[in-house]
């Protein structure tokens, strides 16, 4: 066939040809749109309209019969607005101080409730109206965006929708499309059709409904059913229309689909439902959305820049470690990056022993039966590699803590022993899903800066005072800044409620004297105790997660620990579950990319670079070189005859070496080096023995500036 092809195209005239480009083009053009709306729609869509509209219009009457009394509004600023119950709408108020600041709004918060905007108040309340430059503004814009992409997925593909959340930047959408799958030439056509949506402005209309009518009205889905039946536990739950598309889901949602007036399908995967890799494979397509076009083009520049800094790239590209298909999900780092990892330990390392931590090293694999006393087993051992030896079960690690219970347990403690901090770099594993894996950041295989601190209820305080201390020196030699978060008891807790509310005010009494600002997060800690969630802020001013300081009252129960107190009875001992750094591994991904692979000195495994201008100084490149390793300095040499000079300290630049240092002539007969920066600062001659003082106080002072010292 491809022969054919060749021999028409040379017996073609000049015209011939462009008649058949024309044609190719066009051929190719419909190749690219791979897929249409349907015509018919989906015959479940139109029956859902019409049970919708039958509930709707009772639902309506209802809300008309109600009585409307005069209520107060209370906004932030503690003014106070009389309204009417059942007719005045939080958009009402809005537009009642400005038509801006009604257009600006992307959502309420009732009485600390998230409240559609046209839904009507019910009684005296306060009101915060929420913009998109609010996180949880930012929540509902883009689930209500993911609403609209399922409107346009159910028209195109005809599938059935399972879940489409927003996440932290963005959105996505399942779909269970059986053998079928979505291709990213799908994206366009997807798009053109997301903003013929987003200009018919649909209103999003919410809906309670009961549990048999939602049956009624998602038998066609499965997936629907399943949640419906296993999921609602009340009597009633509320669904969401926007044109055609109706779904089961909590919202709220914004006013309208005209509000979402910039978005981008960003990529699509295949998923397991409920992420149960024996359950059905769905398709998941991924979008991005603003309130205007001009914050979309910024989110794209910074996706180019971030792209740049992918830990992923920078790490081949600097050989610091890699992933393979023998063991997904663990990383081989190589001798470059073992440095940077090896270097980040020995820092937290060096500050346990001013700190008064103790380290300790614990086995790998545990029999099931450790996991059962400490609750795992029962929920989480879906994510632990288990495996039979000698007829009994034997999982490894995910976590250190129940070894530590182990050690605290080994013997009687005194409480002249507490607080005991014990800390622990052992070896991590934890079953996550294939799909789920992303380069450092989602790992099967890593460590921890782990440690647990035995202590009374009397030490809370100054030991969580210590942790934020640690937190911040810490973050500051990295360079992050951070932000706070208290996690009060949540509604379902274990323990006694006196223990709970005394734990919290130490926590709050620490944060205040720790002179940061702090939020308050009600309800949000585990069930086993209240925690100060930490989230630092790399050069992009992304958020990442990575500490953690978390009191645990229930470990302590489940293993039965005790010490003597200074009565001479036993009492139960406090864990506070302390991390700083976190994941090493997610740590490396975060610093990779927020240094964009320029390291500052004491990490970097690329220190310095010798260059000698002509290979007849090659010797005594060699002997500086030398004397800088033996006094632990990562550096290398490049006499490579065929390169230039000036080529040699452009490759070392590019290579993020943070000094050159060139030796010619001049240098060998006066012991010196002529130094430059990998950004082109000229520091000039030095003698090498000078250079070694500087930087050995460039690296024991983790100096971010990586300036020479006079």
């Amino acid at each position: 066939m491809g022969d054919n092809v060749v021999a028409d195209v040379q017996s073609l005239t000049l015209e011939d040809k462009a008649k058949s480009m024309k044609a190719l083009k066009k051929k190719s053009a419909a190749v690219e749109k791979s897929v249409s709306e349907l015509k018919p729609w989906p015959s479940y869509i139109q029956e859902r309209i019409v049970l919708w509209d039958k509930l709707k219009t009772e639902y309506e009457a209802a809300i008309a019969a109600k009585t409307p009394v005069d209520i107060t509004v209370t906004l932030p600023d503690g003014k106070k607005i009389p309204v009417q119950s059942w007719r005045t709408t939080p958009y009402d108020v809005a537009r009642s101080i400005s038509q801006g600041l009604a257009d600006n709004t992307v959502i309420a918060k009732v009485n600390n409730e998230l409240w559609d905007l046209d839904r009507p108040l019910e009684y005296d309340c306060k009101l915060q109206l929420l913009k998109f430059d609010d996180p949880e503004g930012q929540q509902v814009f883009w689930h209500s965006s993911a609403h609209v992409l399922g409107e346009a997925m159910e028209r195109v593909y005809g599938g059935c929708l399972c879940y489409g959340p927003p996440i932290e930047n963005g959105f996505y959408y399942d779909m269970y499309l059986g053998e079928k799958g979505i291709s990213n030439t799908d994206f366009p056509y997807l798009e053109g059709l997301y903003k013929n949506i987003v200009k018919e402005k649909q209103p999003f209309e919410r809906l309670e409904m009961t549990k048999e009518d939602l049956l009624e009205m998602f038998k066609y889905n499965e997936f629907k059913v399943r949640i419906i039946n296993e999921r609602i536990q009340t009597p009633t739950t509320t669904a969401y229309r926007c044109g055609p598309l109706i779904d089961l889901c909590r919202g709220p949602h914004v006013r309208h689909t005209g509000k979402i007036k910039a978005m981008k399908i960003t990529k699509n995967s295949s998923t397991y439902w409920e992420g149960n890799a024996n359950a059905e494979s769905l398709q998941r397509v991924y979008g991005i959305s603003f309130p205007d076009s001009k914050q979309l083009k910024e989110w794209e520049k910074f996706q180019e820049e971030a792209a740049k800094r992918d830990h992923r790239k920078i790490g081949k590209e600097q050989e610091l470690y890699f992933f393979h298909e023998l063991s997904p999900g663990s990383c081989f780092f190589q001798p470059r990056g073992a440095y940077i990892y090896n270097t980040l330990v020995e820092f937290i390392r060096s500050e346990y022993r001013k700190r008064g931590f103790q380290e300790v090293v614990t086995p790998n694999i545990y029999n099931s039966k450790l996991w059962q006393t400490s609750g795992h087993w029962q929920h989480y051992a879906e994510n632990m590699f288990s495996f039979d030896v000698e007829k009994e079960t034997f999982a490894l690690k995910p976590m250190n803590c129940p070894g530590h219970c182990m050690i605290f347990d080994v013997r009687n403690r005194s409480w002249r022993e507490l607080p005991l901090r014990l800390a622990d770099f052992g070896v991590l594993h934890r079953n996550e899903l294939s799909g789920a894996l992303t380069g450092l950041t989602r790992v099967r295989r890593f460590q921890q800066d782990d440690a647990h601190i035995f202590c009374s209820i009397e030490h809370i305080k100054d030991e969580i005072s210590g942790a934020l201390d640690f937190l911040w020196h810490v973050n500051s030699v990295l360079g992050f800044t951070f932000n706070l978060c208290l996690s009060t008891r949540p509604e379902k807790f274990l323990g006694d409620i006196g223990m709970w509310n005394e734990a919290e005010k130490a926590l709050e009494d620490s944060l205040n004297a720790f002179g940061q600002p702090w939020v308050l997060n009600p309800q949000d800690g585990a069930f086993y105790g209240p925690k100060i969630d930490i989230t630092i802020m790399d050069a992009l001013k992304r958020a990442h997660q990575t500490a953690t300081i978390q009191l645990d009252f229930q470990l302590p129960i489940r293993f039965n620990l005790s010490y003597v107190n200074e009565a001479g009875e036993k009492t139960r001992p406090v864990i506070i579950h302390r991390a700083i750094l976190g994941s090493v591994e997610r740590m490396i991904a975060i610093l990779t990319e927020s240094y964009g692979g320029k390291w500052p000195y004491w990490l970097s495994p690329r220190q310095a670079m010798v260059v000698p201008v002509a290979s007849q100084f090659d010797d005594y490149a060699y002997e500086v070189k030398q004397k800088l390793w033996d006094a632990g300095v990562m550096v290398e040499i490049d006499t490579d005859p065929s390169d230039t000079l000036n080529k040699k300290i452009r490759n070392a630049q590019l290579a993020q070496f943070n000094f050159i240092l060139v030796v010619g002539e001049k240098e060998r007969n006066a012991g010196t080096v002529n130094i430059r920066t990998r950004d082109n600062v000229v520091h000039g001659e030095m003698a090498v023995d000078e250079l070694i003082t500087k930087l050995k106080v460039l690296k024991e002072t983790r100096d971010q500036s990586g300036e020479l010292k006079s």
